[in-house]
């Protein structure tokens, strides 16, 4: 039985643990290259004294722009060495959007893969210091000392500023602490919750976006149990059986659009998955025919994992053993409060709600965010009382605990686990010169879960294609972001008090769907 207290207490505290333990087994594969654990230490020691050496003191920031790679992790883990706060940019976001988060974030540093080196140039123009992730990176490297820096970590240093997007069109940076999300092992160790949990040595893959917290996140959960990383640059089917086949991977992650993606490979059919202990999916709701298919093929336990970045991922889980027939009405819950996690019910004032009834989800939990970088209000209205947060989303609890998500109070969509609000796609749309009024929602996709769906008010005379308002969309915003579809209408329903009707707008695209998510 492991002993909780004596657990790590931070990332790279917990890196050097298994640095110790087991000096040359494997840490990280990516494409032709393999890391110890050993070279993973000392990398991340020359990682912290290159930064220390350009300037940069406890609590200052760095930005990555970029794939998933193994020195995006390395590079993650000497920042914490050094105290820095690490900041994953989502590669996918317009330049207009990356330029935003680098002056919010007020970075002082980036990394960037060579494919996007014009980014790099634009930030270096104004200022920063650039530093591209192949010979750049290697320099840095080489020209740092391998002992360890003297900077002083704390469990309660910021490790992570994470940027989602916001209701009012700008996103906001999330500060996560090494103790939000190191603590939840211990916990569940405690506890005896073993489903989400890895034995050192356990071969994952990690193939989701680095920019969220699925990916940058479960990085740095894989480094504290000690896993195996099998990075891939990015999702790909045909690449995620491969090494599942060839590494005997016993635990993985991804995303409902990935899994329905990985069944439909020509692969599938016939690949060996044995060696898959648990597959652990969230970050947007999944179709209960999709689960059952991928429980059918995969043949592994299924986990459910219910959260947001704010709370460092998951807070709630679906464990296995609800995954199995005859229990398919809790299959379609969000699962319990995990180990030290509590969830209630809430109205607007921040009242508990009874049993069965439906309200706003609020979480406690030690994975709870310190709070958006420098937005004292807002932090203050989802951080609402000692310890708790809301998430936004509006959900109910059965008398057995189990957590049902009904819709969302916020009006994100969630696209294929990406987050899309609908102010930032509007505020693009109304760019488009024939555009009078627009209203975004989200419409049910067979694939992601949901699509971005504009309804448009023309002005009067004016006259537009739908194409030609995607495309004016498109280079605005992040492609993922712009409207799969555009409805044209003469006027957008409103409220007495003038606010746009979502719900009236999303109702005849939902009509027989038990849920207003998919």
């Amino acid at each position: 039985m492991i002993d909780v207290h004596s657990l790590p207490k931070t990332f790279d505290g917990a890196l050097h643990h298994h640095a110790v333990e087991r000096p040359e087994a494997v840490a990280l594969r990516f494409e032709d290259r393999t890391t110890s654990w050993r070279e993973f230490d000392e990398t991340a020691n020359r990682i912290a004294n290159g930064l220390i050496g350009l300037g940069l003191t406890k609590g200052g920031r760095v930005a990555y722009l970029g794939k998933n790679s193994d020195r995006a992790i390395m590079l993650t883990l000497g920042a914490a060495r050094a105290a820095v706060v690490f900041i994953p940019i989502i590669w996918r976001l317009a330049p207009a959007e990356i330029e935003y988060i680098l002056e919010d974030s007020e970075a002082k540093v980036l990394f960037v893969e060579p494919s996007f080196a014009a980014v790099g140039e634009t930030a270096a123009a104004q200022g920063m210091t650039v530093i591209d992730m192949a010979d750049g990176f290697e320099a840095l490297v080489d020209a740092g000392a391998p002992t360890p820096p003297p900077s002083s970590v704390d469990e309660h240093d910021i490790i992570l500023q994470l940027y989602t997007s916001g209701t009012t069109g700008k996103p906001k940076g999330v500060m996560l602490s090494h103790a939000n999300g190191i603590r939840q092992r211990a916990n569940q160790i405690a506890a005896g919750v073993t489903w989400l949990l890895n034995d050192p040595g356990d071969a994952t893959v990690v193939a989701m976006p680095y920019g969220h917290i699925g990916g940058v996140g479960f990085a740095l959960l894989a480094t504290n149990g000690g896993q195996e990383m099998i990075v891939h640059a990015e999702f790909d089917p045909g690449a995620v059986i491969e090494a599942v086949e060839r590494y005997s991977v016993k635990r993985i992650f991804l995303v409902p659009a990935a899994i329905g993606i990985l069944l439909q490979h020509p692969r599938a059919a016939t690949a060996d998955f044995s060696s898959i202990e648990t597959l652990s999916y969230g970050a947007s709701p999944i179709p209960l025919p999709l689960l059952q298919q991928a429980v059918d093929r995969l043949g592994c336990g299924f986990v459910q994992a219910y959260g947001m970045t704010e709370t460092w991922g998951t807070v709630v889980a679906l464990p296995p053993e609800d995954h199995l027939p005859g229990r398919e009405q809790k299959m379609i819950s969000a699962g319990k409060a995990l180990p030290g996690v509590g969830i209630r019910i809430i109205d607007e004032d921040g009242n508990t709600l009874p049993v069965g009834t439906i309200g706003e989800i609020a979480v406690s939990s030690p994975n709870n965010m310190a709070g958006y970088w420098k937005k004292p209000e807002e932090s203050a209205k989802t951080m609402f009382a000692e310890g708790w947060i809301r998430t936004g989303d509006a959900g109910v609890l059965d008398e057995e605990g189990y957590l049902f998500i009904q819709d969302r109070i916020k009006d994100m969509i969630i696209t294929g686990a990406e987050n899309v609000y609908p102010a930032e796609v509007e505020s693009a749309i109304h760019g488009h010169p024939a555009v009078l009024e627009a209203a975004v929602i989200g419409v049910p996709d067979p694939r992601w879960g949901e699509a971005v769906k504009a309804m448009v008010v023309l002005k009067p005379g004016a006259e537009a294609t739908a194409e030609a308002i995607i495309a004016h969309a498109r280079t605005r915003i992040a492609g993922f972001k712009c409207p799969k579809s555009v409805e044209f209408i003469d006027a957008l329903p409103r409220n007495p008090s003038g606010k746009i009707l979502r719900r009236e707008l999303r109702e005849p695209f939902w009509a027989g769907h038990d849920r207003r998510v998919n």
